[in-house]
């Protein structure tokens, strides 16, 4: 059987986007000409060399969707070398894969052959729709939707996953492929970016979504702590250890584990983990026995992992089986044009959360923002927003984000107090109002987190202790706090 249907089956206008399938399954094709026919143009092919001639009879089709195999069909080779050969012939046309597993090497191999997505046998109506829809929208082939520039998907009662730019279109692209693909994920990018949205999002596109999902903080916890709550521990491991308990990647067996900071984990446990990331097994504290379980990893650090690697603090063997995928989040200064949106949707998160009526973000306000550099992006652009809602004072905010505002504030109080006019003394002091000011604002910005506002600056975490109290810097006094309802 060659070509089921080798033209286009059914137009229903002729700016209708053109789509071509290969896959030797005819009931897969049947499948695929059923969803597809009333909104597209379709071309249907069971054998390679009857694609490859429509391609050089014909216009290349807007988008393919093509069985992904290592097994030799018709023209004696595999998929891989197909898709080479097709990105020399036809290197802008969009190609979708349609796998029935997601080994790492193949999903590996076929993205960086251009492949636009993945999508695993067997496939619902709404995965085609979806993938489909947004390969076609890259192009400039499929019509918008009316607020299809602005995304708002919301993870759980907290958290949504907001994209109004390019740079996260691509990442939202990125999440929904390796989503599909059961492999580690290593998130890169500074604090505040949105790594942990972006692991909760593949989390909840992924096959283990209805399963558990846990959080880790690798920095938050001593070497011996961090290791009971991952692996869990036996009566008598330790003192105080009277009872078993099942460690994190017992509870989330079947499930999704995120190890955020992972370059923060002590070496001991970095050869651990690397045990579960190879056979899926670990032993308890104080335990002789192994423990096994399928959980899929996904880490995330702000450090400069490379850089950990040469200087011995971080396994280069453990990178290698953490880099499956590795997605990298842009800092907010790199996607301005989302400011607006992300403002509005922290106003609505907040003034929701706190049962407060949300405040207008003027035009001044807005170039504020949009002028700021946010060294602590996302949660500094939260925080801004939750102390804007607190004060309900736009002037204070636009002063606090001025970046002179301070350093003047001090030169002007020096005048007025009478204090040494030395050119010395003011140069002095204005370096001191500008570290300052500084060090403030990445505090502000990573919720005074202070071991990641030192990797933010650069400097050790006792450097920076020293300078909080050096300058005197101490977290807002204000709380919001909600309001409670009274009682009918």
């Amino acid at each position: 059987m060659k070509v089921l249907v080798g033209v286009p089956m059914k137009t229903k206008s002729k700016c209708n986007p053109h789509i071509s399938a290969l896959d030797p399954d005819p009931a897969v094709l049947n499948y695929l000409r059923r969803i597809l026919v009333d909104r597209f143009s379709v071309s249907l092919f069971t054998e390679t060399a009857e694609l490859i001639q429509s391609l050089k009879d014909s216009p290349a089709p807007d988008l393919l969707l093509m069985d992904w195999h290592i097994d030799e069909i018709d023209t004696g080779e595999n998929s891989l070398g197909l898709l080479m050969k097709l990105r020399a012939s036809e290197p802008t046309l969009p190609i979708i894969l349609l796998a029935c597993s997601a080994e790492l090497k193949e999903v590996v191999a076929a993205t960086r052959m251009g492949a636009t997505d993945v999508i695993l046998k067997p496939f619902k109506k709404s995965d085609i729709d979806q993938a489909v829809h947004e390969c076609l929208k890259a192009v400039g082939k499929h019509p918008a939707d009316e607020n299809d520039e602005i995304l708002e998907i919301p993870l759980d009662e907290n958290t949504s996953f907001v994209r109004a730019s390019k740079r996260m279109r691509e990442i939202e692209s990125q999440c929904r492929l390796v989503a599909r693909a059961d492999i580690p994920v290593l998130i890169l990018g500074e604090s505040g970016t949105g790594k942990e949205v972006a692991t909760l999002f593949i989390h909840k596109m992924s096959a283990r979504s209805q399963r558990s999902f846990m959080k880790v903080n690798c920095a938050a916890m001593p070497a011996d702590l961090l290791e009971s709550e991952l692996f869990g521990y036996e009566p008598g491991a330790f003192t105080g250890a009277v009872k078993s308990k099942p460690g994190k990647f017992e509870i989330c067996n079947n499930g999704t584990i995120f190890l955020d900071e992972i370059g923060e984990m002590p070496a001991v446990l970095q050869a651990k983990l690397l045990q579960v990331l190879q056979d899926g097994s670990f032993s308890r504290l104080g335990s002789r026995t192994s423990v096994k379980v399928d959980v899929r990893v996904i880490a995330a650090t702000n450090i400069d992992i490379k850089a950990a690697i040469a200087q011995k603090t971080f396994r280069e063997d453990l990178y290698y089986r953490l880099n499956g995928f590795t997605l990298k989040m842009p800092p907010l200064r790199e996607r301005t044009e989302e400011i607006p949106i992300l403002a509005n949707h922290f106003m609505r998160k907040v003034a929701a959360k706190y049962e407060r009526e949300s405040l207008p973000i003027s035009p001044a306000l807005l170039r504020a923002f949009c002028s700021h550099l946010w060294p602590g992006n996302l949660r500094e652009l939260e925080n801004t927003i939750k102390r804007y809602l607190i004060l309900a004072d736009e002037q204070a905010i636009i002063d606090e984000l001025s970046p002179t505002h301070s350093v003047e504030s001090l030169a002007q109080g020096g005048e007025e107090s009478g204090g040494n006019g030395s050119l010395k003394y003011l140069v002095r002091n204005l370096k001191d109002s500008a570290e300052s000011a500084a060090i403030a604002r990445t505090l502000e910005g990573t919720g005074w987190n202070r071991k990641a506002a030192a990797s933010d600056l650069q400097i050790s975490y006792k450097a920076l202790l020293y300078k909080i109290k050096q300058y005197s810097l101490v977290p807002p006094q204000k709380q919001l706090v909600p309001i409670q309802r009274e009682k009918a």
